[in-house]
């Protein structure tokens, strides 16, 4: 059974795309990537159940390249 919620679940999805943005503006590619790293890692705390957490890694995954083998 499912436990990660896949509905719309924002109030405000153009305010919300708005703030994530303008969070943006400015840095460098690597500052960008820098700070999605840090807000995976603050909402995946907030969220804090390993099941959820998991469910949304195999989602986010899912359509995108295999891992290369060394």
């Amino acid at each position: 059974m499912s436990q990660l919620n896949l509905d719309p679940n924002i109030a405000d999805m153009d305010a919300f795309y708005e703030q994530l943005i303008d969070t943006h503006q400015g840095l460098s590619d690597a500052d960008s990537h820098m700070l999605n790293a840090k807000l995976v890692l603050l909402l995946a705390n907030h969220i804090g159940d390993i099941d959820v957490l998991k469910e949304a890694f195999a989602k986010a995954r899912l359509g995108l390249a295999a891992p290369t083998q060394g």
